[in-house]
């Protein structure tokens, strides 16, 4: 008698089974790998983006600010005060698009977030009025010092940012980041050493001299500093988005922007105007003053201190490459360069995290 033969159920829905399971890996590991690529993108995207807004506002800036040109020059207090204003529509913007772009969400998210948490938003007061104090000291030191000098000395912030951490937040520094402090100290000293090119240039200043330049950039290195772990502390402390505490800052950086303005230029403005001298080269340095803070958001977001390092570094470089060829306001020594190298030094050796030693761990 013949038997006939007939495939098990169980069998074929086995294979079914895992035909769905494979495919089902793949398709993960393909979504995984696109995530990955998706978030190196982002990562060196806003690197770049990093490296070229810092470069360009410091070239264009002190290129705006030694510009000769007819007529009154723009007023760095009205700046400050109009980027604050544009950081203020670009995080509102923000919020909009995470609020799905519904107007009725935005003005709840708005009304909910900072009217109705008025302590909350007082206590961005103070980093606010610092953040402002130190814009304008950007303006001073920029109309003193070349643009290499500058960028390299306002690496000195890593050390006032590093010491308030540790007195306010209670950080624990490690040996190699204690180190690149040590060496960035030097450097900075060595860049600041006085030379016959320096001296040359000090004397064709017409707007103030290295001395008011030097002092106005460790102002903002303190004031960067303290600001910059104030706030940090309070974003720790709140679940607030950080779009929203940047436009409690903006703000109040305005409110305090405009009291400057008043008490400083108010007679200057009286007789030329509000926007006295404005020009589509000052639009642009307001414009990458803005969008500094958004920035710098992005790659805290995407980046690490590793790449950050890197993106400083390549700015200080370029600054100098573009300082001396093209604004031609800046003669690099020996000197200046070994300070520059180990500024840059210091800038990676203090985001370097020592993996332990050990058998890696496959999950």
């Amino acid at each position: 008698m013949r038997q006939l033969w007939l495939p098990q159920p169980d069998s074929w829905g086995d294979r079914g089974g895992v035909r769905k399971g494979r495919r089902r890996a793949k398709d993960d590991t393909r979504e995984e790998s696109e995530g990955q690529a998706m978030s190196t993108n982002l990562k060196y995207l806003s690197l770049g983006i990093l490296v070229f807004q810092t470069t360009s506002l410091v070239l264009t800036m002190r290129y705006s600010r030694t510009l000769k040109e007819e007529g009154p020059r723009y007023l760095s207090s009205t700046a400050v005060v109009i980027a604050e204003l544009l950081k203020i529509m670009a995080c509102i913007l923000l919020v909009y698009k995470d609020s799905k772009c519904n107007f009725r969400t935005l003005n709840r998210v708005l009304h909910d977030e900072i009217l109705n948490k008025p302590m909350e938003t007082l206590k961005l007061a103070i980093p606010s009025g610092i953040y402002t104090l130190q814009n304008n000291l950007l303006y001073v030191a920029l109309s003193n010092l070349d643009a290499a000098t500058y960028q390299v000395t306002y690496q000195l912030k890593i050390l006032t940012t590093a010491l308030f951490s540790v007195s306010m937040l209670s950080k624990k520094l490690g040996v190699y980041q204690w180190l690149s402090l040590v060496i960035l100290m030097t450097g900075v000293a060595l860049v600041q050493w006085p030379s016959d090119s320096q001296t040359l240039t000090a004397k064709e200043l017409s707007a103030g001299s290295q001395f008011v330049g030097l002092m106005a950039v460790l102002i903002a290195c303190f004031s960067s500093g303290f600001a910059g772990v104030y706030f940090e502390k309070i974003l720790k402390e709140t679940k607030q988005s950080v779009w929203i505490r940047n436009i409690q800052l903006g703000f109040f950086g305005s409110i305090f922007g405009l009291m400057g303005v008043y008490i400083y230029d108010g007679e200057l403005i009286s007789k030329n105007g509000f926007f006295q001298g404005y020009n589509k080269l000052t639009w642009t340095v307001v414009v990458l003053q803005a969008l500094g803070g958004l920035v710098i958001a992005a790659v805290i977001k995407y980046a690490d201190n590793i790449l950050k390092g890197f993106a400083t570094s390549l700015s200080i470089i370029l600054s100098t490459l573009i300082s001396y060829f093209w604004l031609q306001d800046f003669v690099p020594t020996s000197v200046f360069f070994f300070g520059a190298v180990l500024v840059i030094a210091a800038t990676f050796l203090y985001g370097y995290d020592p993996k332990p030693a050990g058998n890696p761990i496959k999950a």
